[in-house]
This record gives structure tokens, C-alpha cells and sequence, in this order.
């Protein structure tokens, strides 16, 4: 059943608790937004399928980058709901690396970008503002003391938002686009 009329009343419960919260609180917002986040990365996946980008490690495919960080954001859904499980320290050094590696083949950064030079660049740089939007709201979550959240899980989700920066500008790279600079005129 897609329905169970539980959540009439404008409350819902999460994992492990059994007391509804209300789907205003900081809590079900922390949880909407990383849901927001993982739907967005499902439509990058779609339109990455098949592509490569390529470091000094060997190619990496888009999608599988990007299946990845779907994954991870079930575990950082399930421990901001409650659960015991958090992101370990590996997750944290492979996107390390893969931004590390991404950062070699690219021009140095000199400037802001003006998103949009791909539309695979552009659906990453939207990807990347939700994921700010998820760490924020996680961490004040954390703050006001409703939810418990590892140091890693917090490492992972600030490091989220330079990976997807960092695939936005391969993808971009790899199609012979310039990354435009505001001008502030």
C-alpha cells in the first residue's frame, strides 16, 4: 500500500521511535532535503548513463560515481532518522580522491562559474546546491539537539558538495565548454 493515512494529522515517525513528530520539525526537514538531494542525483544518474570522465586513476563512469552517493545518502538519511549506522572514513577519502584527481585535470579555480556551460554540468551544480541546502539542515538538527550525527557523516556531507562541483566542471571540461566568470558589471 503507497498510503497508510498515518500522516493525515501533518505528523510522521522515523526509524527506531516510536512517537510521531511533526513533518514541520527540523528533523523532517533534514530528511526531506537528503531525499530532495538523492531524487536530483537520480535524474543526473539518468542523463550520465554510459559517460566516463577520466583521472590519473583510470575512467570513472558518471553513474556509477553517482549510484554511490545515492547509497551514502541512506546511510546519512537512516542516522539522521535514528539509526546507529554513520559514513565511515573510507567514504570520505575515495570522494577525497576522486576530487583530488579531478582538480589535476582541470584549470586552476580563479574565480566563481556561472552554472549552466553543460546541461550535464548544470544538473550536477543544481545537484551540488541541494546538497549545501541537506548539510545545513542536517547540522541544525544536530544543533538544536534533535538528532545525533557522526563527525564523518558531517565530513561526508560538506565533502558531497565539492565532489558534485568537481563533476560538474569534468563534465563541462570533457565537452570543450568554457566556464564563464560573472562579471559583476
Amino acid at each position: 500500500m503507497l498510503y497508510t493515512r498515518k500522516g493525515d494529522n501533518g505528523t510522521t515517525k522515523t526509524f527506531g521511535c516510536d512517537q510521531r513528530i511533526s513533518k514541520s520539525s527540523i528533523v523532517a526537514e533534514a530528511l526531506g532535503v537528503l531525499d530532495e538531494t538523492n531524487s536530483y542525483l537520480g535524474l543526473a544518474r539518468a542523463k550520465t548513463n554510459g559517460t566516463n570522465f577520466e583521472i590519473a586513476s583510470g575512467k570513472i563512469k558518471f553513474s556509477e560515481i553517482i549510484l554511490e552517493i545515492q547509497q551514502n545518502l541512506f546511510i546519512v538519511q537512516a542516522e539522521v532518522a535514528g539509526s546507529t549506522l554513520s559514513i565511515a572514513k573510507e567514504k570520505i577519502t575515495k570522494v577525497e580522491n576522486i576530487v583530488d584527481g579531478i582538480e589535476k585535470v582541470l584549470p586552476p579555480i580563479k574565480s566563481f562559474f556561472i552554472s549552466g556551460a553543460t546541461e550535464i554540468g548544470a544538473t550536477f551544480d543544481f545537484a551540488r546546491t541541494l546538497a549545501r541546502k541537506a548539510e545545513r539542515r542536517v547540522i541544525a538538527a544536530k544543533e538544536e539537539g534533535k538528532v545525533k550525527v557522526s563527525d564523518d557523516t558531517l565530513a561526508y556531507l560538506n565533502r558531497l558538495s565539492s565532489l558534485l562541483y568537481a563533476l560538474a566542471r569534468i563534465s563541462s571540461h570533457q565537452e570543450g565548454e568554457e566556464e564563464l566568470k560573472p562579471d559583476y558589471k
